[in-house]
């Protein structure tokens, strides 16, 4: 598995910096456009963008974090300060949708008029931002980083988010259906948490040291029997240290030989099931014990 080179770092953070600023500037903005338009749905996506500008700050952290060198403290470096990261920006996406389902509710109790032209001008420039955003934090390695896609997963439910306003402007203008301004604010809320639960749920497998979702261990049992030295593996326990970095320990019973080829074998065992691990499982970490009938 390829690893992040210092450069490519520096690069991927000064894009993260560039998408915290944009974050905070349309956040301001949104809210004075919400506090003037009178609409929930447009401080509702302020509130997004916040949480937004506050995931990739987590994400920053937690990388800078994880790129820290192992030592005899911290043997297998500190690559769980990114899950950690995660685990907190996945949190953070349940309480924002929470809380804006909430205050919908209370709005619609007590609704208001809401200008829906303020609202579409708004929404329009920030989906624009929000289109921005996203793109700069996938190109920070939102792809092979589930810290990095936590904070991409909120600026593109954000440019979403974006989305709906904008329809739920239109729809102001046009038929004075302020409740549809709720009804945005209610599906922005509901996506927002299921995201977060997706995120809270692969946080905690990795930090409970589950097996890895894409990895089936009984394939790698089977997998590791068809070589041709090994009669069985014994004690197998895999798991991630940090997103698609796995760890894999197991015994394996080689084949019964003489004993001049004993030692021989067994060497040869192991570097067969290293390799077969490698290339097809993507393990490059593994600890392999060898034992004979």
């Amino acid at each position: 598995m390829a690893h992040a080179h210092p450069h490519d770092f520096e690069k991927n953070s000064k894009k993260l910096y560039v998408a915290i600023i944009i974050n905070i500037i349309l956040t301001a903005f949104q809210v004075v456009g919400g506090i003037m338009a009178g609409s929930l749905s447009l401080l509702a996506d302020a509130l997004h963008n916040f949480s937004d500008a506050g995931a990739i700050i987590i994400a920053v952290i937690a990388r800078k974090i994880g790129n820290k060198p192992a030592n005899n403290k911290m043997s297998f470096g500190y690559k769980r300060a990114e899950i950690i990261g995660t685990l907190i920006n996945s949190v953070s996406l349940i309480a924002v949708g929470l809380y804006l389902i909430v205050e919908s509710f209370e709005r619609y109790f007590n609704p208001q008029p809401v200008d829906g032209w303020i609202v579409f001008v708004v929404a329009g420039i920030a989906l624009i931002i929000d289109i921005a955003t996203a793109l700069l934090t996938y190109s920070s390695g939102a792809k092979d980083n589930l810290n990095i896609r936590a904070a991409f997963i909120h600026n593109v439910s954000d440019a979403m988010a974006s989305v709906a306003v904008i329809i739920a402007g239109v729809l102001i203008i046009y038929f004075q259906w302020y409740v549809v301004d709720l009804i945005t604010t209610a599906i922005i809320s509901v996506y927002v948490i299921y995201h977060g639960i997706i995120l809270l749920r692969k946080s905690i497998l990795i930090l409970m040291e589950a097996a890895p979702e894409d990895i089936d261990i009984e394939e790698v049992k089977q997998a590791i029997t068809r070589l041709d030295c090994i009669t069985r593996v014994e004690h197998v326990h895999i798991w991630e240290i940090a997103d698609k970095r796995y760890m894999f320990t197991a015994d394996i019973v080689v084949n019964e030989v003489g004993e001049k080829v004993q030692q021989a074998l067994a060497s040869d065992a192991i570097k067969q099931v290293k390799t077969l691990l490698k290339s097809k499982f993507e393990i490059e970490h593994s600890t392999i014990e060898r034992h004979f009938p």
